[in-house]
């Protein structure tokens, strides 16, 4: 995805513009128009010259953000300034001293009374002159309107500044057409026509609506600058330089200070207390304690020794370290958020669809219902003045801008909350699809449990030595990277016992492990895993259930097809795993909880953790599958944080990646979750529902402001309540609007979003009618099909199982699809099988 700067835009009838405009280029596949942060995000293999070119002849000006950055002195930082608002408020100032001047000569005398200089009072004209000069001087300083509002009427794209320049430009030319008349009358000798005539003047009204529109721009640039504040303040994180160590020619190292943009991959730094960690690194030497919460929200400092990573713009506060830089410049973690905040401001949300298609043709039916209401009042016998003040006020009470602003100053709060708190939204499209979640996918190891297992104890078959059983351990669990092995391994290091060496070794997902040693086979895993392919006594077997039970997992070891013993290892749950789940079902979520472990052990889990259904002996191909049947009964978030969890993250309507996951996990999610912490999961489904009600309520505002001023500005109410409106108060209620959008957008940052007080349950009617109308699903996978003959004979002893509605098994995959009417248990479908004489394989 490109992005590219875009200027020239006013209101949301510009960013459609635009957008149709690049939209029909060769090679562009899609392309989104963020009028809060004028930029243009273009995906697809067409060239920057030919969209910059399609923008240009559209009536706008483009160039491709981080060129010529660096020879312009343009930094990220740069690029928010806000430069527009001090433009703005010179614009206004000098607006409002002549619109005063203005107002004092047309209205001052005749409505309060206010002193005039004689020759006023003796010649009408003079004083249309004198208002007709300020009004053009007020035009002159506001030529911007002009300029953009009748260059989109040439290329056919006509938007709010086009509505605000014909607005006054008709004020204006009907009150010169009057002084003209007013002259005419005089030097006819009819003083008293010249007077009448000179109350039918609108000079008052050209200038006070640009004027007016001015002030309304002005407060809407300020809030628009408000809500990018939460990545200025990530931005501003950054450090400038970096003291790093270079060793000289005679050997001696020597400590450099150079600029952040200077540090390579490689460099050793050092930080001392008080200083930010210039880039992400490894500490090699030293120890302290890190505050780290600028990037997760976390003030509690963590604990840094040699061999853990440290991350920029974090902060060293007590001791000293020294590092070796890993991740710099555009690679660091800081950098990634803020390209994640950036990105999701720059997309665009499904929700605003409705508002972009209204925008497209908004300012044309604005400009006809205008022409069309003065049309009507000089059919009516209104007076000429009269009729075009109606049209007028047309003009200047449709706002456009409230519409294209209803959503992007939403998301763009929105994102930015979640940054400052650990909690990052990759496009708008995730933050709106995070708060319609109805079901919560949540992987065991890590996620729900702590992921740090530990050996709780060993169990040697008869005639085998514990030294032998954790022999054969350390020598399989060493080459392995899963958690459970980790677990092992250590334990055996921690008994000074230490792997042989091995070949021909398998990581075999779901299932367990399996190396030759001295020439003879070992085998590690699950009792289903070793049951098919060793020898194992009951003591073992029994062993195994009971600590499944417990919610332990055991692991099996086998020699030459002989069992070796089991060691039993427990993963322990998280401290705030239960209050999460309690939260997620408070707010109406069904959460359900996926592990490759034994259904025993998973059952324990899920009941200390409270949720809602378990999924158990799933291997990593099959979760996926998993979300693909939850997504038939509703929206599916899956929260995940291993390498085998990418698929069903990606599958999910929401993937949520822990933070200290994988970089494969967090490239394949949605919603990234710096904290680690599982109670993140509800608070992003929380800030998600605030920010989609705030966009709600913009959007209502927008339509509604302009289905009640239109037809208030045409007149409809004149003969019902009387109501008439003035140019003037359009265009005053019309500056409002926009303001009154951003405002309420800036809400959202004093929203709670770790507060359960105003949780509501979503209405879960239609997903409950789904789950009870649609039959559960299992695949499996099946070892020893080789036929049609075995596929028929697996599916006729599946079927015959109570609860089982149809089962269509595939020789050529070895997948089974079983169909259930009611849960039935694995085990059973796995003697089932086996008695079938094929191997289960989970």
């Amino acid at each position: 995805m490109k992005q590219y700067n875009v200027t020239g835009m006013s209101c949301a009838a510009c960013s459609a513009r635009i957008e149709k405009a690049v939209s029909k280029v060769a090679g562009v596949t899609s392309c989104s128009v963020s009028l809060l942060t004028n930029s243009m995000s273009v995906e697809g293999s067409a060239a920057p010259e030919s969209v910059i070119e399609a923008v240009k002849n559209a009536g706008y000006g483009a160039s491709l953000k981080g060129r010529n950055q660096t020879a312009e002195g343009s930094s990220p930082e740069d690029q928010l300034k806000d430069t527009e608002t001090p433009l703005l408020k010179r614009r206004l100032l000098w607006s409002l001293g002549f619109l005063v001047a203005l107002m004092y000569i047309s209205m001052g005398h005749t409505m309060l009374g206010l002193p005039l200089p004689p020759f006023f009072h003796e010649n009408p004209v003079a004083t249309a002159l004198a208002e007709m000069l300020l009004a053009l001087i007020v035009m002159v300083i506001n030529q911007k309107f002009f300029i953009n509002g009748f260059k989109g009427l040439v290329h056919r794209s006509p938007n709010m500044d086009t509505l605000v320049a014909l607005g006054s430009f008709a004020s204006f030319c009907y009150s010169t057409y009057a002084l003209f008349a007013m002259t005419a009358a005089v030097k006819a000798g009819n003083p008293e026509l010249a007077e009448v005539l000179l109350h039918d003047l609108y000079f008052e009204s050209a200038a006070m609506i640009l004027t007016l529109i001015t002030v309304g721009k002005m407060l809407e640039s300020v809030s628009k600058g408000r809500t990018t504040d939460a990545l200025k303040g990530l931005m501003q994180l950054s450090p400038k330089e970096a003291t790093i160590v270079r060793k000289g020619a005679d050997g001696i190292e020597t400590e450099i200070a150079v600029p952040v943009g200077e540090v390579k991959k490689g460099d050793i730094f050092v930080v001392r207390p008080g200083g930010n960690i210039p880039a992400d690194g490894v500490v090699i030497s030293g120890g302290s304690a890190v505050n780290e919460a600028a990037l997760t929200g976390e003030s509690i400092p963590v604990d840094k020794i040699p061999g853990d990573s440290v991350s920029a713009a974090t902060v060293n506060m007590s001791g000293f370290l020294r590092c070796e830089a890993t991740r710099v410049g555009e690679d660091t973690t800081l950098s990634k958020i803020i390209r994640m905040v950036s990105d999701a401001a720059a997309t665009k949300a499904p929700i605003a669809k409705t508002a972009d298609k209204v925008s497209g043709v908004f300012v044309p039916a604005v400009i006809a219902i205008a022409v069309i209401t003065t049309i009507v009042w000089l059919l009516l016998d209104a007076r000429f003045g009269y009729a075009l003040a109606r049209g007028i006020s047309v003009l200047v009470i449709s706002c456009p801008c409230a519409l294209g602003l209803a959503t992007p100053v939403a998301i763009m709060v929105g994102s930015g909350m979640g940054a400052k708190n650990g909690i990052l939204f990759k496009t708008a499209a995730s933050l709106e699809q995070t708060g319609r979640t109805q079901i919560v996918a949540l992987d065991k190891t890590g996620t729900i449990t702590k992921g740090e297992p530990k050996v709780s104890g060993i169990l040697p078959a008869v005639g085998v030595t514990e030294a032998r059983l954790l022999k054969a351990a350390a020598s399989l669990e060493t080459m392995s990277a899963h958690p459970l092995a980790l677990a092992v391994a250590g334990y055996c290091r921690e008994q000074k016992i230490w792997p042989d060496d091995v070949s021909d070794f398998k990581d075999l997902p779901g299932r367990g492990l399996s190396a030759v040693r001295d020439g003879k086979k070992i085998l590690g895993g699950s009792i289903r895993f070793i049951s098919g392919e060793a020898t194992v006594p009951e003591t073992l077997t029994s062993a195994a259930a009971r600590l499944a039970e417990e919610g332990k997992t055991p692991l099996l070891f086998a020699e030459e097809g002989s069992a070796l013993g089991l060691i039993a290892v427990a993963d322990t749950l998280k401290d705030e795993s239960a209050q999460a789940v309690g939260e997620l079902k408070n707010m109406g979520i069904r959460v359900v909880m996926l592990t490759g472990d034994n259904e025993k052990t998973a059952r324990t889990i899920g009941r200390l953790a409270g949720v809602d259904e378990v999924f158990a002996g799933v291997l990593p191909d099959g979760k996926e599958s998993i979300i693909r049947q939850l997504k038939s009964q509703g929206s599916v978030a899956m929260v995940g944080d291993g390498i085998n969890d990418a698929p069903a993250l990606t599958r999910a309507d929401t993937g949520i990646a822990i933070g200290a996951g994988t970089d494969i996990a967090i490239d394949a999610a949605d919603v990234v979750l710096m904290k680690s912490r599982l109670t993140d999961v509800s608070a992003a489904i929380r800030l998600s529902r605030a920010t989609l009600a705030n966009i709600r309520q913009n959007l209502f505002w927008a339509f509604f402001y302009n289905v009640i001023g239109i037809p208030l500005a045409c007149g409809v109410y004149i003969r019902l309540f009387g109501w008439t409106l003035n140019p003037m108060f359009g265009a005053a209620a019309m500056s409002l609007s926009s303001f009154c959008v951003v405002t309420n957008a800036l809400r959202l940052n004093l929203f709670d979003m770790h507060s359960a007080k105003r949780d509501k349950k979503i209405k879960l009617k239609r997903m409950e009618g789904k789950r009870m109308s649609n039959e559960l699903e299992k695949c499996v996978k099946v070892e020893g099909m080789m036929c049609p003959h075995c596929e028929a004979r697996v599916k006729k002893a599946l079927e015959s199982l109570p609860g089982v509605t149809e089962a269509n098994a595939d020789h050529k995959t070895g997948n089974v699809k079983i169909r259930m009417s009611e849960p039935v248990s694995i085990d059973i479908i796995r003697k089932t099988i086996e008695e079938q004489d094929y191997k289960f394989l989970g």
